[in-house]
């Protein structure tokens, strides 16, 4: 049976900065949009936030040769640096990395969707946000916008729909799969991983993506 989810609320894109008198509470998703998959060469274009009640904040970040402010957003950046705040992600192996190589700051405490569905989903390779969002939520999410391009100055409506989606639903996934890593007993391995993301980001931005200084190697 699918389930319902409030997600009608309103998206707000906000262009070089969160606004100072946002509070989205004590646990947000967060997503980025870049323009490619190598932090050293591909910029940061939006960061994409929700505090879970279906209405999403989109914040854009444009370069100051296009009229922007760059990375200069200080509300952003105090969000995500908050140890008070916990950072919901999907893949925050990259999110994380890209947000700490990018604006200064160490992104935590973090918790992992897919690190999440990894330990307790050990039947099935399937644990993208798509494929979860319909096996555990009952919800289809469309990927169609993935690869377009997020350094455009002004993003299409189906680019604004598409990134809000990818923070929409990470509260009731987050729900669902901290219950099964309790069910299964790998809630404190999940959490250990969470606390070593800062870091293993770091590792990644040093070029320790391989070789993995974990392996054993002559």
């Amino acid at each position: 049976m699918a389930v319902q989810f409030n997600t009608s609320g309103p998206i707000h894109l906000h262009r070089d900065d969160l606004p100072a008198d946002v509070n989205l509470g004590p646990v947000v998703a967060v997503d980025t949009e870049t323009m490619g998959l190598n932090p050293h060469r591909d910029r940061l274009c939006l960061v994409q936030l929700s505090s879970g009640d279906g209405s999403a904040h989109l914040v854009q970040i444009v370069p100051v040769s296009l009229g922007g402010r760059g990375y200069d957003c200080p509300n952003l950046k105090r969000l995500l640096a908050d140890t008070a705040v916990i950072k919901l992600m999907h893949f925050a192996r990259f999110d994380v990395g890209v947000l700490q190589h990018t604006l200064g700051v160490t992104v935590a405490p973090i918790k992992c969707t897919k690190i999440a569905a990894k330990l307790v989903r050990t039947f099935t390779d399937r644990h993208g946000l798509r494929d979860l969002c319909r096996e555990l939520l009952g919800v289809e999410i469309s990927k169609q916008q993935q690869t377009s391009d997020w350094g455009a100055t002004d993003l299409s409506p189906e680019q604004v729909s598409y990134a809000a989606s990818d923070v929409l639903y990470l509260h009731a996934l987050w729900n669902r799969l901290e219950a099964l890593l309790v069910r299964e007993g790998r809630l404190e391995l999940a959490e250990a991983c969470f606390q070593f993301m800062p870091a293993r980001t770091r590792l990644d931005m040093l070029g320790y993506e391989e070789p993995d200084i974990f392996a054993h190697r002559a």
